[in-house]
């Protein structure tokens, strides 16, 4: 048998499949229809075609040592140290193999975290042998920004070298300046205390790395692949200038910052987003007449993709995107656990975020293959795409006098903003699902347990010098859960949900189907919507319509049965009393007709369910 790896020797029997023949089989199921229907678009404008010929002159993208697996990292928040202490503690006897030790006040704290002192720290790390190669790293705010010191002098105590000890001290200036819209100084003046800082750190011993350059500043406010990327080179190469005005050569300061990506579903573009920051950065070493070494990369399952309704399916989240950002070649992952957007998460929770990355290590051996995606037509494709539409960002961004600069004048905000903005477009039309909150809703769904922890109140640390447009986190699901969160309101207080009567007209192969998108349509806003058997008498309709006590109706049922039902059921359920009448589907040759009779609004796939939703709870009064 040949040993060469194209040969397939089970397939041999067979013809083999050109680019012409998948585009054939896709034709033939088009019908007619243009090819460009299939192909699909990134928030950058990203061409993701449904078809990509293998790319045969690939090659391996330097990440991770080969066969190493990456830290698992289990996020520490509770701001309570003893008790933060004991999780640490019990998540790293069973499988983590690093702790992010999250203080009140970070960027990425959602409000919790330890208390910002000495003390706490100490609590946090006590019982655990920080010399023992565990990953250890720091999430820091204003108030906890002399965490580092603090820790130096905790292992002096413990009599351990600083060299010893593997933690990443997160001081980030630029990104928490860009979360709060705010800086207490010039950059000048901060870059100065900054290297000044890290130089103190790396005479003590500490290897570092010191300073991430965090793409989930973007990320969490909404931004694009190609712009997280484009802040993350910015805000390194900002970095890497303060570090060689302290003094310090460019070698050894490249090896002082790291970087923080998210990771969401999109598994393909998760992907590439971390295989295009690895050539990104390779391009800047090689700017600075460097020979380029791999850079420490962090991921976080992403903050923005979380929801609060169905918060089981966070789970599903937070698998796809730690698979993708350990194939992206992830160094480290945090996955955030999935009831966080409800509160402090509790011993399941947490032993669930850790689990999913055991599992993806020690049963699907992800870290046995280096860069895996080599090759792929398709991802690889997106990784060239990424690269160019960050590299043209970044340099935009040093156009206007660097990342700090950028962040004065709003120049990445507004990019950040237009973004938000047609992602804001797409949920509210339900183009971009999010399952359980604006697609497949449970309105009798129970809420997991989160700890009774209240989140942490700081003082503000700093006298604010200058201020510009905040890059807020969001998450993409608030919109539709705020109306879930006002249907709970009103049950509470009335002991019912808002609701709609179906009008089903006809037998149930007329109505099934639009039957099931209407109660899947109101009920994401939190309307229930009863089913039935379906009418064909309007005495018979409008009897039940009474019967239900709701004041809106929704009619459902085919094209063919609207031309000879709809009009006679509309009028009579208005004579009935029906606030607002809505018809499943689109009207056609029929509108004005069926406007005459009283159908005020017509759902349909792609209209904008989120402000019809509102408009039913106005009506409701």
């Amino acid at each position: 048998m040949s040993t060469k790896t194209d040969d397939l020797p089970l397939a041999a029997d067979f013809a083999p499949a050109s680019r012409d023949d998948w585009r054939k089989l896709a034709d033939g199921v088009l019908k007619g229809a243009p090819f460009e229907k299939l192909v699909g678009k990134t928030y950058d404008g990203l061409r993701i075609d449904p078809i990509y010929e293998r790319a045969r002159d690939a090659t391996a993208i330097p990440a991770r040592l080969a066969g190493a697996p990456w830290q698992i990292m289990q996020r520490v928040d509770h701001p309570d140290a003893a008790i933060a202490n004991a999780q640490a503690l019990h998540d790293l006897e069973n499988g983590a193999t690093g702790l992010t030790i999250v203080f009140a006040g970070a960027n990425a704290a959602r409000g919790f975290g330890l208390p910002p002192t000495k003390e706490a720290l100490a609590r946090v790390l006590d019982g655990i042998y920080l010399d023992a190669g565990i990953g250890i790293e720091f999430e820091i705010g204003p108030q906890s920004r002399d965490m580092g010191q603090h820790l130096a002098e905790l292992l002096a105590a413990r009599k351990i070298a600083p060299s010893t000890v593997n933690v990443r001290f997160g001081l980030d200036p630029i990104g928490g300046g860009g979360v709060r819209g705010s800086s207490h100084g010039s950059w000048d003046s901060i870059a100065k205390v900054f290297g000044g800082k890290i130089t103190q750190l790396a005479k003590i011993g500490f290897r570092g790395p010191f300073a991430p350059a965090d793409g989930r500043v973007i990320h969490d406010a909404g931004g694009s692949e190609a712009q997280e990327l484009a802040c993350v080179l910015a805000v390194g190469v900002a970095y890497l200038r303060a570090l060689e005005a302290a003094g310090i050569a460019l070698d050894a300061a490249r090896r002082m910052v790291y970087a923080r990506l998210s990771a969401d579903a999109d598994q393909f573009l998760t992907m590439a987003k971390f295989r295009a920051l690895r050539l990104l950065w390779a391009r800047i070493e090689q700017s600075c007449g460097l020979t380029p070494e791999p850079m420490f990369v962090v991921a976080e399952t992403s903050w923005r993709m979380l929801t609060q309704r169905d918060p089981d399916v966070n789970m599903l989240r937070a698998t796809i995107a730690a698979f993708s950002a350990g194939l992206g070649g992830a160094n480290s992952i945090s996955v955030l656990p999935h009831t966080l957007a409800l509160g402090l998460p509790d011993a399941f929770a947490r032993r669930v975020a850790r689990n999913t990355q055991l599992v993806l290590l020690e049963e699907s051996n992800l870290d046995k293959v280096s860069d895996p995606a080599a090759g792929s037509g398709g991802i690889e494709t997106l990784t060239r795409q990424l690269c160019d539409a960050a590299w043209t960002q970044f340099q935009e961004i040093e156009k206007a006098g660097g990342a700090f600069a950028a962040l004065e004048k709003n120049v990445i905000q507004s990019k950040v903003a237009a973004v938000r903005t047609a992602r804001d477009v797409n949920i509210a039309k339900r183009k971009d699902i999010l399952t359980g909150a604006s697609e497949f809703p449970n309105l009798n769904e129970k809420k997991p347990a989160v700890l009774d922890v209240k989140p942490a109140v700081l003082p503000s640390s700093d006298e604010v010098v200058t201020t510009f447009d905040a890059l807020a986190p969001i998450r993409l699901a608030a919109s539709f859960e705020k109306l879930r969160d006002a249907s709970d309101q009103m049950l509470a207080k009335s002991g019912k949900r808002p609701a709609v009567f179906l009008a089903n007209l006809g037998t149930p192969a007329d109505f099934t189907a639009r039957a099931t998108f209407a109660k899947s349509f109101f009920e994401t806003g939190g309307i229930e919507a009863p089913g039935n058997d379906g009418f064909s008498d309007p005495a018979a309709l409008t009897a039940a319509f009474t019967a239900s006590g709701a004041n809106l109706v929704c009619l459902c049922s085919s094209d063919k049965v609207y031309a000879m039902q709809a009009v006679a059921a509309s009028q009579a359920l208005h004579a009935a009393g029906a606030k607002h009448i809505y018809l499943a589907g689109r009207p056609g040759e029929l509108e004005a007709t069926l406007r005459a009779a009283g159908v005020g609004e017509f759902i349909f796939a792609g209209g904008d369910a989120l402000a019809m939703l509102k408009a039913a709870y106005e009506r409701m009064g």
